[in-house]
């Protein structure tokens, strides 16, 4: 089963009436060498699952190395200090060989544009009506999660809903839920404040990717907990994944999954910015760099990364999806950081600021042409041809 075979270029510009698909079949030939994949694909059927599906990093992109499963073994044991000069030394090494950019991976990006370009070439169209990608005309979407690693975090986490709160955003927070003693009453709270609470692995111990069998057995415990925190959404511990495997969870989206970061112990990327589907569920992965990773790997003071990323994303309708840490959020610098940033989203306006769940159900009842009450309705725009480039209005 090809579980990205629905993520098509017309799926996604949502066309109004659309070309014939033999002008798409063409459109995306032409626009192929942006993806610069090596080899080039037989043909347009596998493109997304080298792409999405992050086939240009090898038949063994969804498994752990060697030494990789041992750090996780001996992780437990050592200090939070030397846990960080280690992510330091490996980001040294980490984008020498990526084969993506970082932080800003734009050849998909581009690949739909010119896709998009080619087909009302071929149509010989000046212009084309557009399903808009979000709602009340916005820019980008702005997507704010929380994955609470410890019990510190979760004592936190209140706190980090207060500021959002006051600053006018709501956010997801993820829970491990055989880690720590979870607080219900916490979770109550949040979901009848506007916030989201999902499933963040179920022990956080590095091993839940081990083999299939492993994870088949941990899917019924966290299918269990799903219900059990009335969510709808998932998110891998450290961001192993394996797309197929995920099938067995009982999810509306997925967080498990990012454009572009070769920090992760797994490194790698799908190149998009926007959601897409893997089988039953929809991916909402994440495109700004993760608190951990800005603060303490590349030691940054300001929020100028997510900034300039912001603007790439902002440039062409994206979504901006942050995964922070209220483990790490609870240290003054890092607040600091993250409420400068999210002051400077405000200020700049003209974002969405949805629910996880609520962006999931938008990207699917956009490409199904549906409408539902409890979101804003679908809105048409113009894609026009100008000076060997499109534009969106």
């Amino acid at each position: 089963m090809d579980i990205f075979q629905t993520n098509t270029p017309w799926a996604f510009w949502q066309c109004q009436p659309s070309p014939a698909e033999p002008i798409w079949h063409d459109a995306i030939l032409a626009a192929l060498p942006i993806l610069e994949l090596t080899p080039p694909p037989a043909s347009v059927d596998v493109v997304f699952e080298q792409t999405l599906g992050e086939g240009r990093f090898g038949p063994n992109r969804w498994t752990l190395k060697p030494s990789r499963r041992l750090y996780y073994m001996l992780k437990p044991f050592l200090p939070r200090g030397v846990i960080t000069r280690l992510k330091r030394l490996n980001s040294r090494r980490a984008k020498t060989n990526f084969p993506l950019h970082w932080p800003v991976e734009d050849r998909y990006v581009r690949f739909l544009w010119e896709v998009m370009y080619q087909v009302l070439l071929r149509a010989d169209q000046e212009e084309i009506t557009y399903r808009r990608f979000w709602p009340s005309s916005a820019n980008f979407a702005f997507v704010l999660t929380h994955d609470i690693e410890n019990l510190d975090g979760q004592r936190f986490s209140g706190h980090l809903a207060d500021l959002e709160e006051r600053m006018g955003f709501r956010s997801s927070f993820n829970f491990v839920p055989e880690r720590y003693p979870l607080d219900y009453g916490l979770m109550d709270e949040l979901r009848a404040r506007g916030f989201e609470v999902g499933v963040h692995g179920l022990n956080h111990d590095g091993k839940l990717f081990n083999s299939k069998k492993v994870f088949e057995q941990h899917a019924k415990h966290i299918n269990e907990y799903l219900r059990e925190f009335r969510a709808v959404g998932f998110r891998s511990p450290l961001m192993h994944r394996n797309p197929e495997w995920l099938q067995m969870l009982d999810l509306e989206y997925d967080l498990s999954f990012f454009d572009t970061d070769p920090f992760e112990p797994m490194p790698g990327g799908t190149m998009s910015i926007w959601p897409f589907f893997i089988g039953r569920f929809v991916e909402l992965p994440y495109t700004l760099v993760q608190d951990s990773t800005l603060a303490f790997t590349l030691e940054e003071t300001t929020p100028k990364i997510w900034l300039e990323k912001l603007s790439f994303i902002q440039q062409h309708q994206g979504m901006a999806m942050l995964n922070s840490h209220p483990d790490y959020l609870l240290q003054p610098e890092v607040l600091r950081l993250y409420q400068t940033f999210l002051q400077e989203v405000k200020e700049a306006g003209n974002y969405w600021n949805p629910l996880p769940r609520q962006v999931a159900r938008w990207w699917r009842l956009r490409t199904q042409d549906l409408s539902s009450q409890d979101l804003p309705p679908l809105s048409n725009g113009t894609i026009y041809l100008e000076n060997d480039c499109i534009r969106l209005y």
